[in-house]
């Protein structure tokens, strides 16, 4: 499995469990998905927020990869989140919006990759200003990896809440060989 095949499953994983999460969000009220449920972030909302802040976050910094990957124009004229909690949309149906979009550009980011940029070295500051350098790829990585991580989160929430998202494997999006 190359790193390209890889990052275009995560992709489709992240665009195919959004439509998932959102659809069941869906199903509560405007006070049910604000109302603070003791995680990290209190609400769904808030939670769902923040996985569009550090999307946001991430490939505004991946937009000034010296490849200029024409599928991050649209985050380099996006201002940065003013923190990690920032409420970016407080409709849920303008934080769909905002999702969608975001995960086609994803798709299409991912499209237009290739294993050179990949296994490249990339340096970025992060949000304190701390400058690191470290492997494109693994930083792709983790930036799917933050996605999971908080999807989680808001399944439990919606769980918690009588919502069920139903299937969340990503071994349902592995194609049969």
């Amino acid at each position: 499995m190359s790193l390209k095949s890889n990052v275009e499953l995560m992709a489709d994983y992240n665009q195919w469990m959004n439509q998932s999460l959102y659809s069941a969000a869906s199903s509560l009220n405007t006070a049910e998905l604000n109302q603070d449920r003791g995680a990290f972030f209190g609400s769904i909302m808030a939670t769902l927020n923040h996985i569009l802040v550090g999307d946001t976050i991430w490939l505004k910094r991946f937009a000034c990869h010296p490849s200029r990957l024409t599928s991050l124009e649209y985050v380099r004229a996006l201002n940065p989140p003013s923190s990690l909690d920032v409420i970016l949309h407080t409709e849920f149906a303008s934080l769909l919006t905002a999702r969608k979009a975001m995960d086609a550009l994803v798709i299409e980011f991912a499209d237009e990759l290739t294993e050179e940029v990949l296994t490249s070295s990339f340096t970025y500051t992060n949000t304190k200003g701390d400058l690191y350098t470290k492997n494109f790829g693994h930083l792709i990585q983790h930036f799917f990896n933050h996605q999971t991580h908080h999807r989680g989160q808001v399944s439990t929430l919606l769980y918690q809440a009588g919502v069920n998202i139903g299937m969340t494997d990503l071994l349902v999006r592995i194609p049969d060989v």
